[in-house]
């Protein structure tokens, strides 16, 4: 049983570690964990579950901040970049290549291949990837899709620079868009359907 124990106590170090629960008292932990099973734990089930969640709502409110406060950090710096065009809405972009087709009303299809990244660089999608091209509605994406693509021609391929208001915002998206993430995309407008 001991090898069994200390297992479970790894599982449950790892599930901790994953919702950034790192700084915690080991001992106080461990305490716990024993007081349970003697059944004579300090605080109530109430108690226990109001402190749990105002530890992680705590948490929340200094990560939304810290990646509010690297996107608007990386928006500005990437402004003063030669190239790259801010526009009112919040919006960046940089032409990679100009294209010479047809451009895109916000209620059209389009179909595309893109490439999108967090600000440190890390790809959370890619069509080239898959090896297959995306066709959407400029209605049914984020709004710094539906605001970008109608800039561009067919042949077109931009990369935008998309803050957090007009991407994802607050909730994030899946595992890998975390909230309040400023997102990198590269887009080539190959078709308006």
């Amino acid at each position: 049983m001991d090898k069994v124990s200390y297992a479970l106590g790894m599982s449950i170090g790892h599930q901790l570690q994953q919702m950034n629960a790192t700084e915690l008292n080991v001992d106080d932990f461990a305490q716990a964990v024993k007081d349970v099973f003697a059944g004579k734990a300090a605080l109530t089930d109430s108690e226990a579950q109001t402190a749990v969640q105002a530890f992680f709502e705590k948490k929340a409110e200094e990560q939304a901040g810290e990646a509010k406060a690297q996107g608007a950090n990386f928006l500005a710096e990437n402004g003063k970049k030669e190239g790259v065009v801010t526009l009112p809405s919040g919006l960046q972009y940089q032409v990679l290549k100009e294209g010479n087709g047809k451009k895109p009303a916000a209620t059209d299809q389009v179909e595309c291949h893109y490439e999108g990244t967090l600000i440190n660089g890390q790809m959370f999608d890619s069509s080239y990837q898959r090896g297959e091209t995306a066709t959407f509605g400029l209605n049914q994406v984020i709004a710094g899709w539906t605001e970008g693509l109608q800039l561009m021609q067919e042949g077109a391929k931009y990369r935008f620079f998309i803050p957090y208001t007009l991407g994802y915002g607050e909730r994030g998206a899946g595992q890998s868009i975390p909230p309040f993430a400023t997102l990198i995309f590269d887009v080539e407008l190959i078709k308006v359907k």
